[in-house]
C-alpha cells in the first residue's frame, strides 16, 4: 500500500503558487537575494575543481556516469543554468519588521504581453491549450518560444504537464522527426522525474530507480538518458559512501545518486550550517549559574532541556502537543536572563497556541521570520538578531527552509528543533528532522509528558503501531461507521452541523474535517460542497465564494494557512486568517484559495481544533499510514469523531504501513563535519 507521500495528495492544493510579499520592497529583496546566491553557487563550483574521491575502480553505468560530471567540472561541457530561479535564498539583510494590514501577496513578476503572445502562437500550432502561453512564458523566459520551437519537450517544466502531453506538443511540432529515443525526450524526462520525486521527498534518487522510472516513461536508452542530462548540467551526480571497505586494498563501496541541484545546494548548505552550530560553543551570554538556576526551577525534560540548551548549538527535542510546555519554559528562561529569544511554528493557528505559553511577543512563523515580516529582524550582518532560536513543528521543514534558518543564524547562537516525530514529514524536499535524530549528532531531550485523556491514550498508541480501544466517558472519541461515500458525506455534515455542537457544545466553525484526499466521492471538494450548502449557503458571489465561508489558503507550494472570507472589493478576496487580514487578488484566487471546513492531513499539520472529523472511506484504503492516521487523530483537543468505512485495513494500516522512505544526502553530508570524524 502507498502512503500519503506522494506529490498528488499533498500539494495538489498548493501547487504553484507564488509566495506572498511580505512588505512592499520584499520583491526587490528577493531578487537580490537570489544575486548572491548566484554568486554564493559560483564559489561553491570554484571550490569543488578537484575530482570527486573515491570511485576510481568503478564500471558500468556508474563509471559513465561518474566521467560524464567530471566532463562537466572541467569545463568541457558548460552547465546550464535550468534550475537557477529556483535556488534557495541565502542569508540577507532585512529591515526590522513591519505588520500592515491588510497584507497584498505579491505575485511574481508577470512575463512581458509580446513574450506571452509568442508563446501562445507556438502553443496554438502544436495543440497545447493556449491558457498553458502565460505559466509556460514565466518559467521559461523571454525566449520561451524559440525554446519550445526548438525543444518541445521544455513544456514539461510548465507546473502540472505530464509526458504524454508534452509528447503529443512534440509531434504536432515536429512531425516524424519525434519519437521515443528522443535526446531531448530524455533530458527533459529525466529533470521532470527529479521534480516529481522532489514533490514526494526525495532529494536525490538512486541511478537504478531513475533509469527504471525513464523505462516506465518509454525511454528506450534511460542510462543515455541520465548521462546526456548530467553532461548538459541539468542535474548533478554524486557517489557517497555506503558502509566500509572490505579490505585495505579494496575500494569504499559507494552509491551513485542524481538530484536536482537546488535540492543539492540546499542540502550541502544545511549541513555546513548545522556543523557550524554543533561545532561553535554558543555565545556565553549568560553565566553558566544563570542557567543551571533556570534549569533547577523547572521539572523534568523541561530541565534537562534547558541544561542541553545551555552547553550546545543544536538541540533536538521531541514531544506531543503537552510536551510544548518545555520549549516554553526555554524560553521562558532565556528571557529571564536578558536573551534574545524566539519560536518560530509552522502556521500562524500554531503561532497563536504557543504565544500564551510564553512571556512577551517572541513567536512568529518561519515564513514571516526569514521574510522579515515577523520576528525580531536582522543584524547589520544579515544574520537573524536572536542568542536561541526555538523552531517548533519541525517534523515540516524541508531542506531549503532549513538551509535558510540555519544560515540565517549567527555564530555563537542556540537552535532548538523541536516536534512530534510520529507526525507526517515535510510537503517539500527531505525529511530533515528524522534524518538528524537517526544521526545522532547533537543531544537529544525525549519529553516525559504524555498527551492526556483518552484523544492522548489514543495517539500515544497509534505513534507506537497500536490501535487501542480507549474509554470515552466524555465522548471523547466517537467512531461513526459508514457503508458507502454517500453516507460518508451525509454523516460527516450531520456530525459537523448538529451532534458534535448539540451534544459537545463545540460549534461547527470550531470543528475541522480531514480527509485523505482532494478528489473521489468524499475528498475535500465533494465535503466542501456538502458542508457551505449546509453552513453558508450562498451564491459564491466571488469566484465562488461568500463572506463567512471557511477557506484554506495557500500562499506558497506546501503552505496552507486556514481563515475566513471576510468580504471582497475590486483588490480581490479578503480573508481573516488568525486575525491577519489578508488579500488575495482576484487573478490569484482560483490557484491559492479553497472552501476549508474539510482539510487533507497534510494542510492540517501544524494546527489544531477543539473537534476533528476523520473521514475514512473504502477507498481512502491505498492512502492511509501510520504517520497520516497520526497526524489527522491527533489534531483533535477535546473531541474526535471518525467516520468509519475502511473496516480492518485502519488497524492494518496503523500496525504494518510506517512513513515511506525518503532518499537524502543530509547523514552523509554531515557525518564528516562532526567532532570526531577524522579519528
Amino acid at each position: 500500500m502507498s502512503t500519503p507521500e506522494t506529490p498528488e495528495e499533498p500539494r495538489s492544493a498548493d501547487d504553484d503558487t507564488p509566495a506572498e510579499g511580505a512588505q512592499v520592497s520584499e520583491a526587490e529583496a528577493e531578487l537580490a537575494a537570489q544575486r548572491l546566491e548566484r554568486e554564493r553557487i559560483e564559489r561553491r563550483k570554484a571550490e569543488r575543481q578537484g575530482p570527486i574521491e573515491a570511485g576510481a575502480k568503478l564500471s558500468g553505468t556508474a563509471a559513465d556516469l561518474l566521467a560524464a560530471v567530471r566532463a562537466v567540472e572541467s569545463g568541457e561541457k558548460p552547465p546550464a543554468t535550468v534550475f537557477e530561479e529556483a535556488r534557495p535564498a541565502p542569508r540577507r539583510p532585512a529591515p526590522e519588521p513591519v505588520r500592515r494590514a491588510p497584507v497584498v501577496p505579491e505575485g511574481p513578476a508577470a512575463p512581458a504581453e509580446g513574450t506571452v503572445g509568442e508563446v501562445r502562437e507556438v502553443l496554438t500550432r502544436g495543440g497545447a491549450p493556449a491558457a498553458l502561453a502565460a505559466p509556460a512564458a514565466a518559467a521559461l523566459g523571454e525566449d520561451a518560444a524559440d525554446l519550445l520551437r526548438e525543444d518541445p519537450w521544455q513544456l514539461l517544466r510548465v507546473p502540472g504537464v505530464r509526458p504524454e502531453q508534452a509528447d503529443g506538443f512534440a509531434r504536432a511540432l515536429l512531425g516524424g522527426e519525434a519519437g521515443p529515443d528522443d535526446e531531448r525526450r530524455g533530458r527533459a524526462l529525466t529533470v521532470w522525474l527529479l521534480e516529481q520525486a522532489a514533490a514526494a521527498g526525495h532529494t536525490v534518487l538512486e541511478t537504478a530507480a531513475l533509469t527504471e522510472a525513464l523505462s516506465r516513461q518509454g525511454v528506450p536508452g534511460p542510462e543515455d538518458a541520465v548521462r546526456n542530462a548530467i553532461a548538459e548540467g541539468d542535474v548533478l551526480v554524486f557517489q557517497d559512501a555506503v558502509g566500509e571497505a572490505v579490505g585495505e586494498d579494496e575500494e569504499q563501496p559507494v552509491r551513485v545518486l542524481v538530484g536536482l541541484e537546488r535540492c543539492a545546494l540546499a542540502e550541502e548548505s544545511l549541513a555546513d550550517g548545522l556543523a557550524r552550530l554543533i561545532n561553535s560553543a554558543p555565545k556565553q551570554d549568560g553565566a553558566a549559574e544563570e542557567w543551571e538556576r533556570a534549569a533547577s526551577a523547572a521539572e523534568g525534560s523541561a530541565a534537562d532541556l534547558i541544561r542541553a540548551a545551555s552547553g550546545h548549538g543544536l538541540v533536538l527535542h521531541t514531544g506531543g502537543e503537552a510536551a510544548l510546555a518545555e520549549p516554553a519554559a526555554l524560553l521562558n528562561a532565556a528571557h529571564g536572563m536578558g536573551l534574545r529569544a524566539w519560536a518560530a511554528t509552522h502556521s500562524p493557528v500554531g503561532r497563536e497556541r504557543f504565544a500564551s505559553r510564553v512571556d512577551g511577543p517572541a513567536v512568529a512563523t518561519v515564513a514571516g521570520l526569514l521574510s522579515g515580516a515577523e520576528g525580531p529582524g536582522r543584524d547589520p550582518e544579515g544574520a537573524l538578531a536572536v542568542d536561541l532560536l526555538v523552531v517548533l513543528d519541525a517534523p515540516q521543514l524541508d531542506v531549503e527552509t532549513a538551509a535558510l534558518l540555519s544560515e540565517s543564524l549567527p555564530d555563537g547562537a542556540r537552535l532548538v528543533l523541536s516536534g512530534d516525530p510520529a507526525v507526517l514529514w515535510s510537503v517539500g524536499p527531505g525529511r530533515v528532522f528524522a534524518d538528524l535524530l537517526a544521526a545522532r549528532a547533537c543531544p537529544q531531550i525525549a519529553s516525559r509528558r504524555p498527551d492526556p485523556g483518552p484523544l492522548g491514550e489514543l495517539v500515544s498508541g497509534i505513534g507506537v503501531g497500536e490501535l487501542l480501544q480507549v474509554e470515552a466517558p466524555e465522548k471523547e472519541v466517537v467512531i461513526v461507521p459508514v457503508r458507502d461515500a454517500g453516507e460518508a458525506v451525509h454523516r460527516t455534515v450531520q456530525l459537523v452541523a448538529d451532534s458534535v455542537p448539540r451534544a459537545l457544545g463545540v460549534p461547527a466553525e470550531e470543528t475541522q474535517v480531514i480527509t485523505p484526499g482532494h478528489g473521489g466521492a468524499v475528498g475535500t471538494r465533494v465535503l466542501n460542497a456538502a458542508l457551505k450548502e449546509r453552513l453558508n449557503p450562498g451564491p459564491g458571489r466571488f469566484a465562488g465564494f461568500d463572506p463567512g465561508d471557511r477557506v484554506a489558503w495557500s500562499p506558497a507550494p506546501g503552505r496552507t494557512l486556514p481563515g475566513r472570507v471576510v468580504g471582497a472589493d475590486g483588490q480581490g478576496l479578503r480573508l481573516d486568517c488568525a486575525g491577519e487580514t489578508v488579500v488575495v487578488p482576484r487573478d490569484r484566487v482560483e490557484q491559492t484559495v479553497r472552501h476549508g471546513w474539510a482539510l487533507t492531513a497534510h494542510q492540517a499539520v501544524g494546527a489544531r481544533w477543539p473537534a476533528a472529523v476523520v473521514v475514512l472511506p473504502g477507498d481512502a484504503v491505498p492512502a492511509l499510514s501510520r504517520p497520516w492516521i497520526y497526524t489527522a487523530f491527533s489534531r483533535a483537543d477535546r473531541h474526535l469523531s471518525v467516520v468509519h468505512g475502511v473496516d480492518q485495513a485502519l488497524q492494518r494500516a496503523v500496525a504494518e504501513v510506517p512513513a515511506k522512505p525518503r532518499t537524502t544526502r543530509l547523514p552523509v553530508l554531515l557525518a564528516p563535519q562532526l567532532p570526531g570524524a577524522a579519528d
